[in-house]
């Protein structure tokens, strides 16, 4: 075992902690909303949840009714800062739901990473003492491949891909499947694909029920049951700086992510 997988070992076996990466080099597949709403809605099912905002766009946080020009603290300083994991938490309106927010500063982080020790296991290295707090630690990726989502997959124990409901779906899914694998063999064995779920899906469309059809038969039981509906409310609800599961509890895009938390505690076997 090189030392960065025994790095990588090391930190995994720290607490109790299930660290998932949710990651699509695509934009605009429904990371941030998947981030949110799961983590949301894991929390009022009873699981202690962190998110962890790496993307510079800070969607995850802004739709957590975060300011961002307001933060002390965030996945920056978490990155370049060795700042403690405890002085970059902070609170979300749900309870048992907490955030590591993102500013803009993050943008520069990709390259300031090049030149530290140790780059890949940046953020693997800054969560170990947070497994030990959390059930759950869900990481926002960025729509990209650099340095900041290596990070994330570094730190991960497995990876959920979320893929949407439209054309040119599974366009760069193999590409980060491959750059999964070279995670494993060089900084994370650990590491594998949690699974893919289904989003922005328009039941009066033929193409995203064929859109269904191609992902499931591709990654077969890695693709998770629940389908998350195309909504309004859904799109709506970062807006307000909330999550669904406060915005609007009885909307279709709120049962389905309440669906696939309970999907993801049974895979995880918290039910």
């Amino acid at each position: 075992m090189t030392s960065a997988e025994s790095s990588s070992a090391d930190v995994a076996a720290a607490g109790t902690a299930t660290v998932t990466a949710i990651a699509n080099q695509k934009g605009g597949v429904g990371k941030s909303t998947t981030t949110i709403n799961l983590g949301a809605s894991l929390a009022m099912q009873g699981d202690r949840v962190l998110l962890v905002d790496l993307d510079p766009q800070g969607n995850t946080s802004s739709g957590l009714g975060i300011d961002r020009t307001t933060i002390d603290r965030s996945t920056y300083d978490l990155l370049i800062e060795d700042t403690a994991i405890e002085d970059v938490v902070e609170p979300t309106s749900v309870r048992d739901l907490f955030l590591v927010p993102a500013t803009i500063e993050l943008a520069g982080a990709e390259i300031e990473l090049v030149s530290l020790f140790s780059r890949e296991m940046r953020l693997a290295n800054a969560l170990k003492e947070a497994r030990e707090d959390y059930d759950v630690i869900l990481i926002d990726c960025p729509p990209s491949l650099g340095l900041l989502t290596v990070n994330g997959l570094a730190a991960a124990d497995e990876v959920m891909i979320p893929i949407q409901c439209e054309y040119y779906a599974l366009e760069g899914v193999s590409q980060l499947i491959r750059n999964v694998k070279l995670v494993q063999q060089n900084l994370n064995p650990q590491l594998e694909v949690e699974g893919v779920v289904l989003t922005m899906y328009d039941g009066r469309t033929t193409l995203s029920s064929d859109v269904v059809e191609q992902v499931r038969e591709h990654f077969g039981e890695t693709t998770y049951r629940t389908v998350v509906p195309r909504t309004v409310r859904l799109s709506e609800a970062p807006s307000y700086g909330e999550p669904i599961e406060a915005f609007d509890p009885m909307s279709r895009g709120a049962i389905a992510y309440r669906e696939l938390a309970r999907e993801y505690r049974r895979r995880h076997g918290r039910t």
